[in-house]
């Protein structure tokens, strides 16, 4: 599933972050397993830009905005947090059990500098969203080549 979702996505690769999916899904574990364990890929990510905002949505089901943690530091955007595990519960009598609890992170290379003093963070239904204005691009300046002047002795 997480080979899909990263052939779909939009989302802006480091070369260093493709080299080491290189390695890992060619010589240490297949992609799908080693999410399992490190719970990379846990958080399904889009991002875009709108109306001079790089936007990130995140699903998030289940989650309340206290279990969670959202940190921008050298163009990286970090999503991390905890689930609750259900104590009501006993381990005999599942047929199926899938669904994790414990922490989880999730972090991404974002495309270009962003204020993220000026950040929005908005959760509902699930779904976080980030609102995370760019840094204002510098203003390109003509410069004009003058003839050096010269004077006659």
């Amino acid at each position: 599933m997480s080979i899909l979702n990263r052939k779909q996505s939009n989302e802006m690769v480091s070369l260093r972050d493709a080299m080491d999916r290189l390695v890992e899904d060619s010589f240490l574990l297949p992609r799908t397993m080693l999410d399992l364990w490190t719970g990379d890929g846990s958080i399904l990510l889009d991002m875009y830009e709108e109306n001079n905002n790089l936007v990130v949505k995140a699903s998030l089901p289940g989650l309340k905005p206290e279990d969670l943690n959202i940190e921008v530091q050298d163009d990286v955007l970090t999503i991390s947090g905890k689930t609750n595990e259900e104590v009501n519960r006993k381990e005999s009598g599942y047929f199926l059990n899938e669904r994790r609890s414990g922490q989880f992170r999730r972090s991404v290379t974002l495309p270009y500098e962003v204020k993220a003093d000026k950040a929005e963070a908005v959760f509902e239904n699930g779904i976080l969203t980030l609102t995370l204005p760019k840094v204002g691009t510098t203003q390109s300046k003509k410069i004009t080549v003058k003839p050096k002047v010269t004077v006659e002795k």
